[in-house]
């Protein structure tokens, strides 16, 4: 499965109609489920870790843009075999085998023989992660496939993109003792890292807000007629929301606890008008291209607001379809401070500080072992350091930074933002996909 697979949601569409009417070493072993959720399982999944293991044996499922880049830094990364490669495209197999090839591996097998070889890449018995980089609608239908067949999880964002599907992730994780690790490689930068030891070190005192977002102007990415665009662009033609919030959300919801003392607990969004697409069509696309006659829904601005159960607010915003400067916000409010993304500054009393200074005060342990191979890998360096420490988890049998709880609460935002727009800013609910085991985990620490 390629990220070039042209989009069938039939399953999402269902959903839509609905809606219009550490960094961390854990804490040990599972503990006793609490509260209720869609098949309730017997065990929680915070804290958990399996034992260590010398190698990670890797299959790949979906190799274009994404995934390719993702096979280059997992090959990178010590105690890694990477045995198969699943894409729907024989060239992109090909492509993936020879970045393995090159990192001195032997030749991993191909399976490109239709949209559903990913089950029998996912059967075999070598493997013990299956790594998912597909379009959004597969990452579900993979993930499942892979856990329920034996072997943890790595997906790509969002890992699922309504609530229900988010339980499957959480049950299927739960039953079959298997981590569902989000790939969200933004936790990893330098900024965020530096700014997890700061709070972790008390710099900002009580945090009380955070600010996360995705702004990045997608305009000529949605038009192509290769890549992301084959699918990219049907998502802004039928939903009106946050489709995309876990790059921005990700690293704030450490800082500030999420799953590991505090909770999402409800969301209001809402959407500007939906302008920017239409303006492309017009500046960018010959008159008789079919596509100028597209509609859009998606709203080029969609700003949400989140409560936690501790009384802590978040605001998350989405924009692809303006042309602007990228940024993900990367905010934090305490008592003693304030932080701020894109550019990066820091103001610890009442003006703002040498960023400089503070970000070699805080660099992070984890960056700092891996910043030698970090320069090389992708997005500023986070792409290597996420694939380095998802191996030393395994490796070491340490609990995984994010678990299928954060994935599950940070990918619910795409359907509870849409029914939230839909329905006048009303406030939507946030599962406990925990079941309660937020109330008793300990926040994330720093790696040492």
């Amino acid at each position: 499965m390629s990220q070039e697979n042209p989009v069938d949601r039939r399953e999402f569409i269902k959903a839509a109609v609905m809606v219009g009417a550490g960094m961390a070493l854990g804490q040990g072993a599972c503990v006793a489920t609490k509260g209720s959720g869609p098949g309730m399982q017997s065990g929680s999944m915070v804290g958990f870790a399996t034992p260590p293991m010398e190698n990670v044996r890797i299959g790949f499922v979906g190799v274009g843009g994404r995934g390719t880049n993702l096979v280059h830094e997992f090959s990178r990364c010590e105690g890694v075999q990477i045995k198969a490669i699943c894409d729907l495209r024989i060239d992109r197999t090909a492509r993936a085998q020879d970045i393995v090839v090159k990192a001195s591996q032997a030749k991993p097998d191909a399976y490109a023989g239709g949209e559903h070889d990913f089950e029998r890449l996912c059967q075999r018995e070598d493997l013990d992660l299956v790594i998912t980089a597909t379009p959004w609608e597969w990452h579900v239908p993979v993930a499942l496939a892979a856990m329920n067949n034996g072997k943890h999880v790595g997906v790509e964002v969002p890992a699922a993109q309504t609530v229900e599907d988010c339980w499957k992730l959480v049950n299927a994780s739960e039953k079959t003792r298997r981590h569902c690790m989000m790939m969200e490689n933004c936790c990893y930068g330098e900024s965020e890292l530096a700014l997890l030891n700061a709070v972790r070190q008390g710099a900002f005192g009580e945090l009380l807000h955070a600010e996360g977002g995705y702004l990045h102007d997608l305009q000529e990415v949605k038009f192509n007629r290769d890549g992301e665009g084959m699918w990219r662009r049907e998502y802004s033609k039928k939903f009106n929301g946050n489709l995309y919030p876990t790059h921005g959300l990700g690293p704030v919801a450490h800082c500030m606890n999420i799953n590991r003392g505090d909770k999402f607990n409800y969301i209001v969004s809402m959407s500007s008008p939906s302008r920017g697409l239409q303006d492309y069509q017009l500046r960018k696309l010959a008159p008789d291209d079919p596509r100028r006659h597209e509609t859009y829904r998606l709203g080029d601005v969609n700003t949400s607001l989140i409560q936690s159960a501790r009384g802590k607010t978040f605001m998350v915003q989405h924009d692809t379809n303006t042309e602007r400067p990228y940024s993900r916000i990367n905010s934090i409010v305490g008592t003693r401070g304030i932080f701020c993304g894109y550019p990066d500054r820091v103001g610890i009393g009442e003006k703002w500080g040498d960023i400089k200074g503070f970000l070699n005060q805080y660099e992070h342990p984890l960056w700092t072992k891996t910043k030698n191979g970090a320069k090389s890998g992708g997005h500023g360096g986070m792409d290597y350091v996420m694939a380095y420490r998802v191996i030393d988890c395994l490796r070491r049998g340490l609990p995984t930074d994010m678990n299928v709880y954060d994935a599950a609460a940070w990918s619910c935002i795409v359907e509870l933002s849409i029914k939230s727009v839909a329905n006048k800013s009303a406030a939507m609910d946030f599962p406990d996909f925990t079941r309660g085991g937020w109330e008793t985990a300990k926040p994330l620490g720093i790696v040492s």
